[in-house]
């Protein structure tokens, strides 16, 4: 029953931040939604910063298996990352929190929707880092700092999706993989 209701509360809560954005949901709404006692929610969470971190885990989690399922042993180190990118960027493009969060940042400046947008870019470069130290030590790339690396894909990515079609024909999936080979691996490769 208890898990019940702290899943009621959970759902109750991403859909209140996801509506109004961080800093406008308040716990009062939180248990409207849920249907729940305010008091019921602090059984399980001590303030609106746990509830809003536990979400967040759950986020980065989902965001990590979106991730996962797209790599392939049968694919070569760049079309696996290239999917990945892809899925992971998809994701936070689509999901309402993601976007919610986003536009608070740009809005308010939220300095906790701030916090939480770093935190999944961060998510996502350990991801990518980890991919990047993979294909080091099994030859794939030559050795390179994995940080650094995992950076310079991820703001390249960002830019060729998010950017270049701010003011050109949008880049397909093939011409961005392309760019890819073009700009990092040929650099990199051994």
């Amino acid at each position: 029953m208890s898990v019940d209701r702290k899943a009621s509360v959970l759902e109750a809560a991403e859909k209140s931040f996801t509506l109004f954005g961080y800093k406008a949901t308040t716990m009062d709404q939180v248990a409207k939604i849920a249907n729940v006692g305010k008091g019921t929610i602090y059984t399980f969470f001590k303030n609106k910063e746990e509830l809003f971190d536990e979400i967040l885990r759950k986020l980065i989690a989902e965001m990590k298996a979106v991730a996962e399922r797209v790599l392939h042993p049968d694919k070569t180190f760049i079309e696996n990352l290239q999917a990945a990118l892809y899925a992971l960027l998809d994701f936070r493009r689509s999901h309402e929190l993601t976007l919610k969060l986003t536009h608070e940042v740009r809005d308010m400046g939220t300095p906790q929707a701030q916090e939480a947008i770093r935190e999944i870019e961060s998510a996502v470069l350990g991801f990518i880092t980890r991919k990047v130290q993979e294909a080091v030590d099994q030859g794939y790339l030559r050795p390179c700092d994995p940080k650094i690396t995992a950076f310079v894909m991820l703001k390249l990515y960002i830019a060729f999706i998010y950017e270049w079609d701010l003011t050109h024909e949008p880049l397909s999936k093939e011409q961005i993989y392309e760019l890819f080979q073009l700009y990092l691996l040929e650099g990199l490769s051994p």
